[in-house]
């Protein structure tokens, strides 16, 4: 029986990053990963296979649309789909043998396969016991479905199949108008597809700010994605060419059909803990499936913590990440903390749309007194000289002290953008903090400061 200070179960970003963390602070540690990779959902099978598939079709969209306003004059481009997938493959090979290398360098053992927790600090993995004063669950998500609604990752696909389809289809539904499916929709949109986005509620990417989420909406529809809101789907009918989404709209229950050559569920992720035998340990869990813990991420049974999308809070690897930070100094001796009130969201579509703070719809339930400052890209150089007009930067601040609330930016660059804020608001800035920064020019964080001065007298470019 192999001994450990800490056994993590899971080598996503959060599981990772909390095995390396504790090993710096003198940890023993080992991490439990079945998968023949590690690095999770995000490095294999979500976030950076996605951004490479973004990459490559935003670029396609470049050549076709831009390079001869640019002077460029190329032939049309073609589009090589095993080879875009073997790129794809490469970036990921990168990604994760990184990890292994940083496993190796902080000396973290990998117990390959699946792990059950027998009894509290005794992790069985295949034939193996092992034994560990803690135990920490970083074992994430997997996509959810509909009833009526059967995946097969052939014809009706889950965010992962949806990266690998033998070809790019000439028609595609999403299910979800979330991150992931406005995500993948414009992966196919860009490739040719005819891309319909299917979502329950009146409004794409629920929780997003009210105004920067009917901006997108726009600028999505002048890029071919058709949407239908308020519209609930009844089930998913595969026939020989493709499939039929059958759905009624909210409004008037009236019953409404199309057909596509694929499907995509994008209905979002559930926590992932099947096989770790929680039941019989008794870990108290909550009613939509994730594992109970509290402020420090510590269960109801001593020596087992959870962490990332098995607990509750939004299911993002940085927000992952942080926690695993923060729980192996806790278990360390030290005292680590995650500010939830500042965690960045981040669309990856063209253009990025990135937020962080409250929204102001939040800010009007709450009944806080707040002002607004806002600048378009279209008054931002950089962005006009790339084509990246669109958008804009959405700055909220207390009315009384001029503390930066929330920002939302629709924009070239959004999710770089959006950190600068970030930072502000992790030391409690002001919003005139932001407006007396120098930026340097051109650039596009500009914006970030002119939306900052459109707090206090009025942004200079407007």
């Amino acid at each position: 029986m192999a001994d450990f200070d800490l056994i993590v179960i899971g080598a996503g970003p959060g599981g990772y990053v909390c095995a390396i963390r504790a090993a710096q602070l003198g940890l023993n540690v080992a991490c439990v990963e079945g998968r023949e990779t590690l690095g999770g959902t995000c490095l294999n099978v979500g976030c950076i296979p996605s951004k490479a598939l973004l990459h490559a079709t935003h670029s396609l969209h470049e050549a076709e649309h831009n390079f001869e306003k640019m002077g460029l004059k190329v032939a049309k481009p073609k589009v090589d789909w095993e080879a875009m997938q073997a790129y794809k493959g490469d970036v990921i090979g990168g990604n994760t043998k990184g990890i292994e290398f940083l496993f190796k360098k902080n000396k973290v053992t990998w117990l390959k396969g699946w792990a059950s927790i027998v009894a509290p600090g005794k992790v069985k993995v295949g034939d193996d016991l092992h034994q560990a004063r803690n135990i920490v669950i970083a074992t994430g998500s997997e996509p959810s479905t509909l009833p009526g609604v059967t995946i097969d990752e052939e014809v009706v696909v889950s965010s992962t199949g949806a990266l690998s389809l033998p070809k790019p289809p000439k028609s595609m539904v999403v299910i979800g108008a979330g991150v992931i499916g406005l995500e993948m929709g414009s992966v196919y949109a860009r490739l040719g597809a005819d891309v319909t986005v299917i979502e329950y509620l009146d409004a794409i990417t629920p929780g997003m700010d009210g105004e920067v989420a009917k901006s997108l909406q726009k600028i999505l529809q002048k890029q071919g994605l058709t949407f239908k809101l308020g519209a609930a789907v009844q089930s998913v009918e595969r026939g020989k060419k493709g499939a039929t989404v059958h759905y009624k709209l909210r409004k008037d229950e009236s019953a409404h059909e199309i057909e596509a050559e694929v499907v995509l569920v994008a209905t979002g992720r559930k926590p992932y803990t099947v096989g770790l035998g929680l039941d019989g340990l008794g870990v108290e869990m909550l009613p939509r499936g994730q594992v109970k813990a509290d402020m420090h991420f510590a269960t109801n049974i001593p020596g087992i913590y959870a962490i990332g999308d098995a607990i509750v809070g939004p299911m993002l690897a940085h927000k992952a990440e942080d926690e695993g930070m923060a729980v192996a100094e806790i278990i360390a001796g030290k005292h680590g903390h995650v500010n939830y009130d500042v965690i960045p969201g981040v669309i990856y579509t063209t253009p990025e749309v990135a937020s962080v703070g409250k929204t102001e719809e939040q800010l009007k339930e709450a009944g806080v007194a707040y002002k607004v400052g806002k600048f378009s890209f279209m008054g931002n150089a950089r962005a006009k000289a790339v084509f990246q007009g669109e958008g804009f930067v959405k700055m909220l601040a207390d009315k009384a002290t001029d503390r930066i609330l929330g920002c939302h930016i629709i924009g070239p660059g959004a999710g770089d953008l959006i950190h600068e804020v970030c930072v502000a608001m992790e030391f409690g800035a002001a919003a005139q903090d932001l407006a007396l920064t120098c930026h340097a020019h051109p650039t596009y964080s500009e914006a970030v400061r002119e939306a900052a001065l459109a707090c206090g007298d009025g942004a200079i470019h407007a």
